[in-house]
């Protein structure tokens, strides 16, 4: 029975360097994705350093998956270690870079707003930077979130 490679990572980090072989599958979609598939087919799960693909594992187990397995230091130890990754030519940005993007233009335009129409604006600062201490105290982005489900950061065509 052969063996399938399962990234779990989203789609801007996939496509910035992937394992020859691997299906995109990210975190988020995991438990839909994998109802089709073999329970006893063997399953190796990636993702950039093993803490999703830990969640992934924990998450098919539950559902009766027995041979899972998560790729010890991901993708970055892959490529430390000299083995060659593949990238999409047309990828989209970090989420990390999209986050300061929006974070920073959602300032911007709050303070400019306070400035020239009213004081209230001001509360979308404190609202961005509120979800900014948010999203560093519990590793949670609501605003990754947002821009991941956006068109250019979804797959076109097949890559994996």
């Amino acid at each position: 029975m052969k063996t399938r490679l399962i990234d779990v990572r989203e789609y801007p980090e996939f496509a910035a360097g992937y394992i020859d072989g691997a299906e995109h599958v990210p975190l988020g979609s995991i438990a839909a994705s994998s109802g089709a598939w073999d329970r006893s087919a063997p399953l190796v799960i990636v993702c950039r350093s093993g803490r999703r693909a830990e969640q992934a594992r924990q998450q098919l187990a539950g559902v009766g998956f027995g041979d899972v397995t998560i790729l010890e230091g991901g993708v970055e130890r892959w490529a430390a270690q000299g083995k060659p990754l593949l990238t999409i030519e047309r990828r989209p940005w970090s989420m990390e870079r999209q986050v300061r993007v929006a974070a920073g233009s959602l300032i911007l335009l709050s303070m400019t707003l306070a400035l020239t129409l009213s004081r209230y604006f001001l509360l979308g600062t404190a609202f961005v930077g509120a979800g900014l201490v948010f999203a560093g105290v519990s590793d949670l982005c609501m605003m990754a979130t947002v821009l991941g489900a956006m068109p250019w950061n979804r797959r076109t065509g097949r890559c994996a």
